[in-house]
């Protein structure tokens, strides 16, 4: 018994010799599956990748037709780009404003050539006529080839004839028949004017009605494009603001071509006004003279 008890320390000794031995086995044992384990997942994560980049590559042919489906067409937004694409009502309205901005352009040249024509004739021949010194003499100045189609050696002429008319016919156009004879030369003069202010306001009512038309009408293209492209939006079911833009855009250009039209003509419109009655002041004073000749040539008995 006191054998036992002295070899057990010894044992004991022994036995925790060889389980520190065996440790690292162990240890090496246990590790081997954990670093088993860790090599494999590297290799599982990149075997893995390959598959998921092919399964995340793999619907993107099937979405790319509808997402080029969903892309809004290409749209030129030049004025002359957006006018190509535009629907047929807004194509005629824009037409027809861009026919009136050329014709009232015309009209603005026309008219100032023939103001400055009208205005240099006219001085011309009021130098001619403030020269003569008879009925006779204002009747040939103003049939004068020189200055036929000036509307004062028309009235010049008108009066003129209508003295010598009356005195072809017997009639008395001196002393108290003079009043009488006057009146007569009034009157036609009075027919000369009216076909002058219908020459001269010759093109205004187009420029009136373009000046004041003119943003109406691209207003109801404008109108008519917007229509379209909400009808658009219902019929794609999109609230996507590049689909309906470019035809917005579109009818907007029609109201900017109305204006291009409009404000033009107004100020032509208002130009040629002021011409027309500086004119009509000048042609009233030379009547008066007029008058004023033919009284004393009928005092004078000429």
């Amino acid at each position: 018994m006191l054998d036992i008890k002295r070899k057990t320390p010894f044992i004991a000794l022994v036995g925790a010799m060889a389980l520190m031995a065996s440790a690292p086995a162990f240890a090496q044992d246990a590790a081997a599956p954990a670093a088993a384990t860790a090599e494999a997942q590297p290799a599982t994560d990149a075997a893995a990748a390959p598959a998921a980049d092919a399964a995340a590559a793999a619907p993107a042919p099937e979405a790319a037709p509808a997402e080029e489906a969903a892309a809004p067409a290409a749209h030129s937004l030049t004025p002359i780009g957006m006018f190509m694409q535009a629907g047929v009502v807004v194509k005629v309205v824009m037409i027809g404003l861009v026919l009136a901005s050329v014709f009232s352009w015309v009209l603005l040249l026309t008219k100032i050539f023939e103001f400055a024509a009208l205005n240099k004739q006219s001085d011309k021949f009021l130098e001619a006529f403030r020269g003569a010194r008879s009925i006779a003499d204002i009747a040939r100045i103003s049939s004068s080839e020189e200055f036929e189609g000036n509307p004062m050696a028309d009235m010049a002429a008108a009066a003129s004839q209508e003295v010598e008319l009356s005195r072809q016919a017997g009639l008395a156009v001196a002393g108290e028949h003079r009043d009488s004879t006057l009146s007569r030369a009034t009157y036609a003069i009075n027919a000369v004017q009216s076909s002058l202010a219908k020459r001269l306001s010759g093109g205004m009512v187009f420029l009136a009605s373009v000046g004041s038309g003119g943003p109406f009408i691209g207003l109801f293209g404008t109108v008519y494009g917007i229509m379209t492209s909400f009808i658009g939006i219902a019929n794609t079911n999109t609230t996507n603001l590049a689909v309906v833009a470019p035809g917005i855009a579109e009818a907007l250009l029609a109201t900017g071509i109305g204006l291009f039209a409009a404000i033009p003509a107004v100020i032509f419109y208002n130009y040629f006004q002021t011409r027309i009655s500086a004119y009509g002041t000048r042609s009233e004073g030379f009547v008066a003279e007029l008058m004023n000749a033919i009284s004393r040539q009928l005092d004078k008995g000429a």
